[in-house]
């Protein structure tokens, strides 16, 4: 990977040659740039170039942008419509040629390398609608606030992805009985530069990744994969937070033991293993945390958008996708009276296993007034949603409590 700095943490010359090309000018002052500083000009390009106007921007550095609600009415969630969540920098540069995948660890007979174009042409190709959801979706609803970004419901979309079987390519390395655990890694850079540290690199158990639709994947939509969501290979796994789908995938590592890499520590994508007061504070250990695997059952309303005023005697049409991690939704329900009844709706089946499933319903309201529409998913074993806030926890994690829009009839 290419470094603009030489070994004393301060920009070579060329690399100063290369920004005055840049900027049209020499910089001025060049020799007072403080150590490991990168002028702004060689910065991280801008994540929100194509996307939709109307998308949530949580930071920039890293980028986290969230979609409104209604902006995931679609059926496929389109690029621009997508959230973004990096725990890193992109990579400074990406040489699709020379990119491979690298496939080794403890549990591995023998540590193999595929080239981009071997991946393609080696192994049979798939296309899946996989739902990816940060497992700190709904964070901004926990009181206290919790650490992290505060995603309100947006962290979520449900698009195509094309690539080959993860499993296809382990049983062609060939693994060893003693096998756990898989940890990917990527060539996104840690906030501080240090090439020695990681971003992140999370994992699954190796039944999970074992699955048909766990991905080594390419196209997203239909089109290579775009620079901000892991381009050129991503790591692509349905119904599990989306940090375990890893973004400029290089390495995957077959672990005999559970996979230590960056974000696997603390409390890191895990929640308590009993419910604890808000504000809590737990050493972070095993014997307190567990790692998130299945998200739970959701629900979200895409249309109307909140605060809708419809004139008395219309019918209020509905509609939105429901999800619920491993397993699939087996009804979904909307109430207009704060959850005191509820109305069934039209449920589709799933596209494939993983993906969101589409409802609608229309609604009719008894008098003029202010209301508010909850909706409420139940999945195939009856688990439903909560109507309230689930338990507090330190990361403010899987919050799936009923969503609800505002609307008024006059």
């Amino acid at each position: 990977m290419k470094s603009y700095f030489n070994r004393r943490g301060f920009l070579k010359k060329t690399s100063l040659a290369a920004i005055a090309t840049t900027l049209g000018s020499e910089i001025v002052f060049a020799d007072k740039l403080p150590r490991k500083y990168l002028p702004i000009a060689l910065g991280e390009k801008d994540a929100l170039k194509g996307k939709n106007t109307d998308m949530i921007v949580q930071g920039d550095k890293p980028w986290n942008v969230e979609s409104p609600l209604n902006l995931l009415d679609d059926r496929v969630t389109p690029v621009d419509k997508m959230f973004i969540r990096n725990n890193g920098l992109i990579p400074e540069e990406i040489d699709v040629k020379n990119w491979t995948l690298i496939i080794d660890g403890e549990s591995v007979i023998a540590p193999k390398t595929y080239t981009f174009e071997e991946l393609k042409k080696k192994f049979k190709h798939y296309t899946y609608q996989l739902t990816l959801e940060c497992g700190g979706n709904g964070r901004s609803g926990y009181y206290p606030a919790a650490s992290g970004n505060q995603w309100g419901q947006g962290a979520v979309h449900c698009a195509e992805w094309t690539g080959v079987k993860l499993k296809d390519i382990l049983k062609d390395v060939g693994i060893k009985s003693d096998a756990v655990y898989i940890g990917y890694h990527g060539k996104d850079l840690h906030l501080s530069k240090d090439p020695k540290k990681e971003a992140i690199s999370r994992g699954v158990p190796i039944a999970k990744a074992m699955e048909d639709e766990t991905l080594i994947a390419w196209q997203l939509n239909g089109k290579d994969i775009p620079e901000f969501h892991g381009y050129p290979l991503r790591l692509v796994i349905g119904g599990w937070p989306a940090s375990v789908s890893g973004k400029w995938l290089s390495r995957i590592s077959v672990r005999n033991k559970v996979h230590d890499g960056a974000k696997m520590e603390g409390h890191s994508y895990k929640m308590p293993k009993n419910p604890v007061p808000p504000g809590t504070e737990l050493p972070t250990t095993d014997e307190f945390f567990r790692i998130i695997e299945s998200m739970p059952v959701k629900s979200i309303i895409t249309f109307p958008k909140t605060g809708a005023v419809i004139t008395s005697g219309e019918n209020l049409p509905l509609r939105g996708h429901a999800w619920a991690g491993d397993q699939s939704v087996k009804k979904v329900e909307v109430s207009i009276d704060f959850g005191a009844t509820w109305q069934s709706c039209k449920l589709e089946a799933p596209v494939n296993r993983l993906a969101w499933q589409h409802w609608n319903t229309n609604i009719k309201f008894p008098v003029k007034g202010y209301y508010e529409v909850w909706v409420k998913a139940t999945d195939d074993s009856g688990v439903s949603q909560p109507m309230v806030i689930p338990s507090w926890n330190p990361g403010g994690y899987l919050n799936n409590a009923c969503e609800r829009i505002a609307v008024k009839v006059s």
